[in-house]
C-alpha cells in the first residue's frame, strides 16, 4: 500500500505543478521565503537520498537543471527509484508524507 500512497502523492504533486512556467516556479512558497522550485529540489533530493539508501549504494547529488519546469520529471524518476529499490513500507511511507508535506508548502 505504501508504494500506492506514495504514487499517488507523487501524481497529486505532478498535477499541481506541471503547467507551471518559470515565474510561477521562482515565486515564494507560501510555507515560508524560498523558491517553490529551491522547495520541489529539496524534495527531490531527499528522495533521491532515500532510494540510494535502500539501494545501499552512494548518494549523490541531484542536478539542479537550468530550467525548472524539469522538476516534477526528476521528482517522477527519483520516486520510481525508490519504489524499484524495494524499501521498507515504513521508508515509501515516510516519502508519501514528505511529497504531500511539500504540495502543502507550495
Amino acid at each position: 500500500m505504501s508504494a500506492a500512497e506514495l504514487d499517488r502523492a507523487v501524481e497529486l504533486l505532478v498535477r499541481r505543478v506541471g503547467h507551471w512556467q518559470q515565474p510561477r516556479w521562482a515565486a515564494a512558497a507560501e510555507a515560508g521565503n524560498v523558491a517553490r522550485a529551491d522547495l520541489v529540489h529539496k524534495l527531490v533530493q531527499e528522495i533521491a537520498n532515500l532510494a540510494a539508501d535502500a539501494e545501499g549504494g552512494p548518494r549523490r547529488a541531484v542536478p539542479r537543471l537550468d530550467n525548472d519546469l524539469a522538476l516534477p520529471d526528476q521528482l517522477r524518476v527519483v520516486a520510481a527509484d525508490l519504489v524499484a529499490a524495494g524499501p521498507p513500507d515504513a521508508v515509501l511511507a515516510g516519502a508519501a508524507a514528505a511529497v504531500t508535506a511539500t504540495r502543502s508548502a507550495l
